[in-house]
């Protein structure tokens, strides 16, 4: 084993007697002791906590319910049927719920939202405004014919515009959908065509990375091309990009409407959200997700895994096209201030988020862990440039975090910090895996599986291992499965997306690991299941490769595949560099001996190239299975569903490969 190896399961952090007293987990427990007197495990062990949360999922999810006074009613004899049923399991049969409702209870004068962006434009709503403006656009949408089940889509930026949609199209009971304005026509009418919208609500424009960038061409073709829009609202977001002056219902005009007082009542399962597959294999998915799983979800996640309370300035750096947005917008349930960020996460500066952080006192940040191993490379030490006191929690999502990200996280951050890396997904609008304010953290780990999610990892057998990789599972149904896909009344394709691999057990995809410690259940993973290399029989994780090749100063990003090659499959690896930096022999040596001596041999690349650009999904996730579609030949068939599909060029007809 290596010397890095050896330091793998390091203990980076511990919570404070004082944090563990005030953590609202604690609270929880206080309060499930008191509702089943002696059958709780004792404070602080979560492991306990976290098995008797999956062996009574009725009372489980009842305290939620109860702990957090969700408004809404239920009868506490129907909280779980056919719970065995995966799929097909009902939860809170008989139960209404709205979750808009649930969203505007803060404080009127307390502030709800923050927009900053990357303009310089920055605005703020208090929950009494931003309700009114709900209760204002709600009243429109219903002049124009929505109701309980109808589509809304939001061609939209992430600012203020955008969560008063949602909530004002969650207050009538009907579902919300939304695109950010980055993806172009056909990657929106790809997703948006499918759900047939009654109303369309788009901005004119956005400012990325020092660019405006016009998108009034988009909208008016969405508009021609969405034959069931009863009408669609425009949002003044770039004064470089003005409307014509016949636009038949303005944002402004939309809010002129007198408030719509009152929330519609809808069951727990009725829809909310649909949110879309990344779409780089075949058209989008249209996942359909019900109000009252996605809100027990989000509630449980924010409050006892993230320990959010009214107090706190969360943020996020998102899209309104990826869950994460879905996710930061529930924080509203309890009272915090959300913080909107719209525009590149290094303009005009590398420190603009970090300059936000400072700003408004924000206590939650979140990022991706492509972003955080950007920071490192870029030379940023927020911990002594920026005040950050309140900060306590750190989040990171959408590839796995790096060890060596850790490192940098607690040296040039903030060393009394719980760094909470977290793994779920648009399939359940939410996590498997992620933070716990009782535990310790452990380099390169996860902290824990959710409560209520009985999470294992199963080996090419289907059994259940710890200590070894394989797919991480879920074996009994949670509330925020979805209800479906959107056009799949037999539920087919539902089936074959989750319970095709192990029946009636839910497999997400991901290539995992458990790690014990006393006490503790950590997870690490390695990547996406369908994008494991497999040279010589061998199950490899690609993110066992970035990691070691990312430590290496010339390279920025990577990405490997497994090419077919004589009989077998053999890694290639493509390196980003940094700007003059040329690929030579000296560099491939260097790339080859790190990884040979953090990993194995089976992991050293046969082959490795340089490329100028990395494709990546709208939400900066790269595609390695397009990649590998275009090394053997093969078509990507939605490049629509790609922020730069441009990129693939890089990758085919290389000469390298064909020897």
């Amino acid at each position: 084993m290596s010397s890095t190896d050896q330091t793998d399961n390091a203990l980076l952090w511990r919570p404070s007697s004082r944090r563990l007293e005030k953590a609202n987990l604690s609270g929880f427990h206080r309060y499930l002791e008191r509702q089943y007197p002696g059958e709780l495990p004792t404070f602080g062990d979560y492991q306990g906590l976290h098995q008797w949360s999956v062996n009574h999922p009725e009372r489980f999810w009842q305290a939620i319910w109860q702990f957090h006074d969700v408004r809404g009613d239920f009868d506490p004899q129907r909280v779980l049927e056919d719970g065995r049923r995966m799929p097909g399991a009902r939860w809170f049969p008989g139960a209404t719920v709205n979750f808009a409702e649930n969203l505007l209870r803060g404080e009127p004068d307390a502030t709800a939202l923050i927009e900053q962006r990357e303009d310089g434009r920055g605005r703020a709503m208090s929950y009494g405004e931003l309700s009114d403006a709900s209760a204002r656009l709600a009243g429109t949408l219903e002049d124009q014919g929505v109701g309980p089940g109808d589509r809304v889509a939001g061609f939209i930026s992430n600012g203020l515009e955008a969560v008063i949609a949602m909530l004002a199209t969650a207050r009538l009971g009907a579902v919300w959908s939304s695109c950010s304005p980055d993806f172009g026509f056909q990657g929106v009418l790809d997703r948006f065509g499918q759900i047939d919208p009654k109303v369309l609500i788009a901005v004119n424009g956005y400012t990325y990375n020092g660019k405006t960038i016009d998108v009034r061409e988009r909208v008016e073709k969405l508009r021609d091309s969405l034959p069931q829009l009863a009408a669609c609202i425009t949002i003044d977001n770039q004064e470089d990009c003005p409307w014509p002056g016949d636009q038949p219902l303005s944002w402004s005009q939309a809010l002129s409407h007198a408030p719509r007082t009152g929330f519609t009542p809808v069951a727990f399962d009725a829809p909310l959200y649909i949110l879309y597959s990344s779409g780089t294999t075949g058209a989008p998915k249209c996942i359909v997700h019900s109000v009252g799983g996605t809100l027990l979800q989000h509630i449980k996640e924010l409050s006892l895994h993230t320990d959010v309370r009214s107090e706190d300035v969360v943020f996020y750096y998102t899209t309104t096209g990826w869950m994460m947005w879905n996710w930061l917008v529930s924080t509203l349930a309890l009272g915090a201030t959300a913080v909107l960020f719209d525009g590149s996460p290094f303009a005009p500066e590398p420190e603009v988020l970090w300059n936000l952080a400072e700003e408004q006192g924000i206590t939650v940040f979140g990022a991706s862990a492509k972003y955080y191993a950007a920071c490192e490379k870029a030379g940023l030490e927020p911990g002594r440039t920026h005040d950050i006191a309140p900060l306590r929690t750190l989040l990171s999502t959408g590839s796995p975090l790096a060890h060596e990200s850790f490192d940098y996280l607690y040296r040039s951050v903030k060393q009394d910090l719980l760094l909470a890396s977290i793994s779920g997904g648009t399939d359940i609008v939410s996590c498997f895996a992620l933070g716990c304010p009782w535990l310790a953290v452990y380099r390169g780990e996860l902290q824990c599986a959710g409560l209520g999610m009985a999470v294992a990892v199963y080996n090419d057998q289907g059994e259940p291992c710890e200590g070894e990789k394989g797919e991480l599972v879920c074996e009994a149904p949670f509330p925020s499965m979805p209800i479906g896909f959107w056009n799949d009344p037999e539920g087919e394709r539902y089936q074959k997306a989750y319970f095709s691999r192990f029946p009636g057990v839910w497999a997400q995809g991901d290539f995992a690991e458990i790690r014990s410690h006393t006490g503790q259940k950590g997870l690490i993973i390695h990547g996406r299941a369908d994008a494991v290399l497999n040279p010589g029989g061998v199950r490899i994780g690609t993110a066992e490769i970035y990691r070691q090749v990312e430590t290496i100063d010339e390279v920025l990003e990577s990405l490997a595949i497994g090419q077919q090659w004589q009989d077998d499959v053999r890694v290639v690896l493509f390196v980003r560099l940094r700007e003059g930096v040329a690929l030579d022999e000296a560099l491939c040596q260097t790339i080859r001996q790190t990884i040979r001596a953090h990993t194995t041999p089976r992991h050293v690349p046969a082959r490795i190239l340089q490329v100028p650009d990395i494709p990546r999904t709208l939400s900066g996730k790269i595609v390695e299975l397009a990649v590998r579609n275009v090394v053997h030949g093969e078509p990507v068939k939605n490049q629509d569903a790609l922020a730069n599909p441009e990129a693939l060029d890089h990758f085919r007809n290389r000469p390298e490969l064909n020897h």
